[in-house]
C-alpha cells in the first residue's frame, strides 16, 4: 500500500463484498450490498459520483432508508440523513485469545433463539441470514442462550467481531470477554486479524475492548439516508 492510499478497513463493506463475501453481493454498477435478510451493510465506491447515487437509489428503491456507514462525504440534493451516530473502529493490537470450553457454535437452527436474545439486548442489527456471514458462538445456561458473539464483515485478511451481547440476568460474569476472545481465536487461527466497531459514546465497551488488546484505529460514523421518492431525470 502506497503512502496516502486508503486502508482496506476505511471501506470494509466494499472490501468484504469484493473479497471473501463476494458470493453475497447484490450489485448495480459500482454499488454493492448484502441481501436484505443477511445484513443492512452496503458499499459505495470510495468517491461515489452521481451515477453511483443513481444506482444506489435504483437498487434500494424510492423512499428506502439505506445505511451509509463510514461514508464521510455529502449526500446528493433530495437525499435526507435520517440517522447519524459517531463511531469508532478498533483493531487487534495484542489480544490474548483462547477457545472457550463452554461456547458452542450456533447455526441456522439457532436463529429464533438468537433473534430473541438480540431483541432483549439490542447489540445492533441481526437478521434471519446474518448467521451465514461467519462463525457465531454462544453460551447457554439451563438450556437458554444468554450470551453470544460472532463474525460479520470479512475484508481480505481481516474479520469483524460483531453481535456481542449478554442477557441482563448474567451480566458481570465475563461472558462477553470470553466469547470475544474465543471468536478472535478462530479468526487468528485462519491467519487473519480481528477488528470491530462500536459507538463513540459506548465508553464502557471501548474500555473493555482496549483492556483486552484492541486499539483505536480510526473514528467513523454510522449513517443512514432516505432515497428520494422522486429522482431527477437522467441527462442523456
Amino acid at each position: 500500500m502506497t503512502a496516502g492510499s486508503p486502508h482496506i478497513l476505511d471501506n470494509p463493506a466494499l472490501a468484504s463484498l469484493t473479497g471473501p463475501h463476494a458470493h453475497f453481493a447484490e450489485k448495480r454498477g459500482r454499488v454493492l450490498r448484502y441481501p436484505v435478510d443477511v445484513s443492512p451493510w452496503l458499499a459505495l465506491p470510495d468517491a461515489p459520483d452521481a451515477g453511483d447515487w443513481a444506482d444506489l437509489a435504483a437498487l434500494a428503491g424510492p423512499g428506502a432508508e439505506v445505511p451509509l456507514t463510514a461514508y464521510a462525504g455529502q449526500v446528493p440534493e433530495g437525499w435526507e440523513i435520517t440517522f447519524h451516530v459517531e463511531g469508532v473502529q478498533l483493531v487487534d493490537d495484542g489480544l490474548t485469545t483462547a477457545p472457550d470450553p463452554e461456547a458452542v457454535r450456533l447455526g441456522p437452527a439457532d436463529v429464533p433463539e438468537i433473534l430473541d436474545l438480540i431483541e432483549r439486548t439490542r447489540p445492533g442489527p441481526f437478521l434471519p441470514r446474518t448467521i451465514e456471514m461467519g462463525t457465531y458462538l454462544g453460551i447457554r445456561r439451563d438450556g437458554v442462550l444468554v450470551a453470544m458473539a460472532g463474525e460479520r464483515l470479512h475484508p481480505p485478511g481481516w474479520t469483524e467481531i460483531s453481535a456481542v451481547c449478554t442477557d441482563a440476568a448474567v451480566r458481570g460474569q465475563g461472558l462477553a470477554t470470553r466469547l470475544i476472545l474465543a471468536v478472535a481465536h478462530g479468526i487468528r487461527e485462519r491467519g487473519e486479524t480481528p477488528f470491530l466497531h462500536t459507538g463513540a459514546k459506548n465508553t464502557g465497551a471501548i474500555r473493555l475492548y482496549e483492556s483486552l488488546g484492541f486499539r483505536l484505529r480510526r473514528t467513523t460514523a454510522f449513517l443512514a439516508a432516505r432515497v428520494p421518492e422522486r429522482l431527477p431525470e437522467a441527462v442523456s
